[in-house]
Formats: structure tokens, C-alpha cells, sequence
């Protein structure tokens, strides 16, 4: 099957062109957004880890490795689409535009984590696996019913094609023509079960055959590729053609969650030998580099903007009014019921000492 579905590449691992017509789409702009975003999400995420090593964060889901796979992705999307991430895909959404600050709070447990700007179509982030996708094709279906061309995406891992979610929601978008991109990042791993203990299938683009949709597979490193092939997709849906399930074949560089020893299921030290070949921002440096586009001065003063922001984004998070109590009860229903009445009497009473 992988001949049917071969792996899309733009941009080799040494930032050469593989194809001579790839460089017609590819301007400066685009390289330097490409490259801002990069640096911007892993400078985020590497500052995450420390905050919670530190008492500072909760539990945290590390992405570095996949930046490209969701910056490309994210960045195809227009204003008024709709984003559907799981609990490691901050970095799409903070390049579609979600607030940093916040997206920090959601990492400390806050409901406020949980809320996009104002006008932004960005969903709470799913940690139950799999179940965001029908939501995306609803919300899909929703639009194309009003009669916009707005579109969504929706984000999961290699575990999440084994749940029964995925299925319906990829029945479901295919036989309506939802106008939905399933983008599934592929980093071999379910948490600690490697990807050929879960499924028999050598590729999860092969599953949209099932479904009578297109199946791409991408190299989920090479930004290149992630972006223009996900704008196809979105075009496709735009134009009524219904949804594309596409795999970003990628690899997570660190631990599933800060609360996860790596080193129990696979070879981190073979892991950190791949990032001088794999790594989705030195592949971009690289192309830079070939292609005289690399600024020693504009790239250091990315880095220091970038470091700014996250910098200022930590202080507002931590002077954040302290959370209240209620809301882990009253927002669970519209109506609590008197179950719910019952836990948050017992819990204020604790909490009061009596």
C-alpha cells in the first residue's frame, strides 16, 4: 500500500528542492512566516517544559519534533475556518491565532485555558482520543449548510485511527461531503505502544480507501509539503468535494506527557540521533541556506522577539486572578443536578475546614 501512498516530499532533509517546480510557489515571505512560527512554537514549547519542571505548570504535552507538521497545517487554514486540536496542538492553534497566555493557563488547569479570542473558531483541546473528530465534521457539515466556504480541521494521533470515533467521523464526513481535512500526525507512537502493535495497515492513509475519500501522506517534517498539500485539501473541501484524510509522518523528539519516562519503551538516544536529519526547523535553515535566504541579524532578532513574547506571556499567565472554585462544578451541566449540588457542598466544606 505505501506504493499507492507515497510519502509527499517538497524539500529533502538537506533543504534541496525535489522537484525544480516547487520553487515557483515558494517565496520569501512565505519562508520567513514559515520560519518565524517555527521558532516561535518551539521556543513556547521548550519554555512549557521548563515552567513545569519548575512547579510553575501542570502536566505538560511536549510537541517538539512536530512543529511542522502543525504550523504547515495551520497556516493553510483561513480566517473564518474552524480548528479542532487534541491536548498536543498548541502550536497549531496558537498560529491560527489563539492567545498564548491562555493557552499557558490551560496547562494550569484553568478553564479560561479553554477559550479562543473572540471571533476565532478554535475548539477546546480533546483529550479523550478521537472523539474531536465527528465534532469537526459537524462543524463542517454546519457551514456547508449555511452556505459559506469555511472549512475545518481537525487534529489527531496514530492511536486515534483505532477508536471507534475516527471511523464515524470519517463515514460520516464522506457520505455527507463535509468539508473537513482529517489530519492525522503519525509519530509511530500511541503513548507506549509503537504503531505496527495497533495496526496491521503499513500506512493510515490507506484507511480513506474504506471511506471513498482521498488519502494523502506526507512527510510531516518538511513544512513545504505539510502546507501546500493541506492547501489542496482545503481546496477540495472549499470547492464541495468533501474531505481528505491526510498522514504527516512525523516524530515526537521528547515524552509523551512530563509525566512519562520515554526511555521504558524506545531509544531515546536513537531518537536524538535523528534530529540532525529530521528536524523540522533545520531542514528550513537549511533550505534558507541554499537558497540565499539566510539572515544571521533578521534570524537573531526573531529569536529575541519570540523569547519576549513567551516571556510576557508567563507573566500575565501567573498574574492571572487566582481560579474560583466553582467552576469545576458549575459548568458541568446547564442545570446542576443535586449529585453534582452534593460534591461541591462536601468540597467547600473541606476546603472551609469544617
Amino acid at each position: 500500500m505505501k506504493d499507492q501512498f507515497p510519502l509527499i516530499q517538497y524539500v529533502d532533509t538537506q533543504g534541496n528542492l525535489n522537484d525544480e517546480s516547487y520553487g515557483k510557489l515558494i517565496t520569501k515571505e512565505l519562508v520567513q512566516t514559515f520560519y518565524k512560527h517555527l521558532t516561535r512554537v518551539r521556543t513556547f514549547d521548550r519554555k512549557a517544559i521548563s515552567l513545569q519542571r519548575q512547579g510553575r505548570l501542570g502536566t505538560y504535552a511536549p510537541f517538539e519534533g512536530q512543529e511542522a507538521a502543525q504550523v504547515g497545517s495551520a497556516l493553510s487554514l483561513e480566517e473564518n475556518d474552524w480548528l479542532f486540536p487534541t491536548y498536543r496542538d498548541h502550536a497549531a492553534s496558537l498560529t491560527f491565532g489563539h492567545n498564548m497566555p491562555r493557552v499557558f493557563l490551560y496547562w494550569n488547569g484553568r478553564v479560561e485555558g479553554c477559550v479562543a479570542p473572540e471571533g476565532k473558531h478554535i475548539f477546546p483541546p480533546a483529550v479523550p482520543i478521537a472523539t474531536q473528530i465527528p465534532h469537526a465534521t459537524g462543524a463542517a457539515l454546519a457551514e456547508k449548510r449555511k452556505g459559506t466556504k469555511n472549512a475545518a480541521i481537525v487534529y489527531f494521533g496514530d492511536g486515534a485511527t483505532s477508536e471507534g470515533d475516527f471511523h464515524e467521523g470519517l463515514n460520516f464526513a464522506s457520505v455527507f461531503k463535509a468539508p473537513v481535512v482529517l489530519f492525522n500526525q503519525n509519530n509511530s507512537y500511541a503513548i507506549s505502544v509503537p504503531i505496527e502493535r495497533q495496526m496491521n495497515s503499513e500506512t493510515i492513509a490507506q484507511k480513506s480507501v474504506a471511506y471513498g475519500i482521498p488519502g494523502v501522506r506526507v512527510d510531516g517534517n518538511d513544512i513545504f509539503a505539510v502546507y501546500f498539500e493541506t492547501k489542496k485539501a482545503f481546496e477540495r473541501a472549499r470547492n464541495g468535494d468533501g474531505p481528505t484524510l491526510i498522514e504527516a509522518v512525523t516524530w515526537r523528539f521528547g515524552a509523551h506527557t512530563t509525566a512519562d519516562d520515554p526511555t521504558k519503551y524506545r531509544n531515546q538516544e536513537e531518537s536524538n540521533q535523528k534530529r540532525e536529519e529530521i528536524d523540522p526547523i533545520l531542514r528550513l535553515e537549511r533550505y534558507m541556506k541554499n537558497h540565499d535566504l539566510w539572515d544571521e541579524e533578521w534570524v537573531n532578532q526573531v529569536k529575541e522577539e519570540m523569547a519576549q513574547e513567551i516571556e510576557d506571556a508567563v507573566k500575565e499567565m501567573e498574574a492571572f486572578p487566582k481560579p474560583d472554585v466553582n467552576d469545576l462544578f458549575d459548568h458541568v451541566f446547564e442545570k446542576a443536578t443535586w449529585t453534582i449540588q452534593d460534591q461541591k457542598e462536601q468540597y467547600l466544606q473541606t476546603l472551609r475546614g469544617e
